[in-house]
């Protein structure tokens, strides 16, 4: 073995001993599904397959999208649905990327210069801090939904020329609202520019699916709005919403767009089938919302959304009380460091979940 491969197996090594050593996983689709962001049953559903179907069929386009929009893989289907789903999300214009860690990226690495600064919240996804690291400017946390810690920073920040702040509607770390109101608030007092990842609101939140900033209308307040399809919707890409200059700039510096082969004709007409039933699906929507307030009279966790964490004492307990309740038929994931700040297990409630599974998986988790 060279130098390199030890060194790479040392790394590796170390990670096994603190059982923290990341594999793929193996699917369990005869496990009932506590684990995945499979939240309206959209990946599942027969209807948006068959629709699905439909749609590719009334385009004549290949396989391929054959290059970057800039170049060959631009369509009229892909303007007219960024259109059709800025409309439905109540914003100006949207441009797609291939998924939501590119359009994270994508935003936060562009929009910002050196004499900017973006204060981001402690528990905020990895693509999130990623963009981060690629942008040029100044960027600090704050602890998480802690409005007076995020006043504070702002206070502080006037000798930047650009404020930015960076939230999650909803934290998949531990299924936590942000408040998003209040620090539109904020934002607005201070001058900053809000930018809202919403990736585990949409098609849940509000009628429709439309999102948290949809629901307490703060669309004028939000300066972008990132949108995956991969979570409730069931399919595959993600949107940046804004303005129309907004939209203009991305394609202009932003480089996970530049540098990227656009998504092809049948993604895009899977993204456009997914969003045509996302309006019928409130009976989907409102199933979800009882079984989320049945979860919660039983105490066990903190979150009031979809996605429940359970705290665990270590990395070795957290691996085997989900490999107990595979064995009783639930599948239910760990989540370890440093993916999270303390291992848990993350129970994702789906709108094709019943109560007695809720009752079940709970009885077996008390016996953990």
């Amino acid at each position: 073995m060279t130098g390199i491969q030890e060194a790479l197996q040392l790394q590796l090594n170390k990670r096994r001993c603190k059982h923290t050593l990341r594999t793929l996983c193996i699917p369990n689709k005869h496990l009932i599904d506590f684990a995945s962001n499979d939240y309206l049953g959209l990946a599942r559903s027969q209807t948006l397959k068959q629709n699905w179907f439909q749609a590719c069929h009334s385009y004549s386009n290949g396989m391929g999208s054959t290059g970057s929009r800039l170049l060959t893989g631009n369509s009229s289907l892909a303007t007219n649905l960024e259109q059709a789903i800025a409309a439905y999300h109540g914003f100006e214009a949207g441009l797609l990327f291939s998924n939501g860690y590119m359009a994270n990226i994508g935003l936060l690495s562009s929009v910002t210069t050196s004499q900017d600064v973006i204060f981001y919240d402690l528990y905020s996804h990895a693509s999130i801090y990623d963009g981060l690291k690629l942008s040029v400017s100044t960027a600090f946390p704050f602890r998480h939904n802690d409005l007076n810690h995020l006043e504070k920073r702002l206070q502080g920040s006037k000798r930047y020329s650009q404020r930015f702040v960076c939230v999650e509607s909803i934290y998949s770390i531990d299924g936590s609202i942000a408040p998003l109101s209040d620090i539109a608030q904020l934002c607005a007092q201070y001058h900053a520019n809000l930018i809202v990842d919403e990736a585990h609101a949409i098609g849940v939140i509000a009628p429709q699916g439309r999102g948290f900033s949809a629901l307490e209308k703060l669309q004028p307040f939000v300066f972008a709005q990132v949108c995956t399809f991969g979570k409730a919707l069931g399919v595959h890409g993600a949107i940046v919403l804004g303005s129309q200059t907004v939209k203009d700039y991305l394609i202009n510096f932003s480089r996970s767009q530049i540098y990227t082969t656009a998504l092809p004709t049948k993604n895009l007409t899977a993204i456009k089938s997914a969003y045509d039933l996302l309006p019928t699906l409130e009976l989907e929507r409102q199933q979800l919302q009882r079984l989320i307030h049945y979860f919660c009279t039983f105490g066990i966790t903190d979150s009031t959304s979809h996605i429940q964490c359970l705290p665990m004492r270590d990395e070795k307990t957290a691996k085997k009380a989900a490999q107990k309740l595979a064995t009783h038929g639930f599948d239910v994931r760990p989540l370890l460091p440093p993916t999270v700040p303390k291992a848990c297990l993350r129970i994702c409630l789906h709108s094709f979940n019943t109560i007695l599974e809720i009752e079940q998986l709970i009885k077996r988790i008390s016996s953990l």
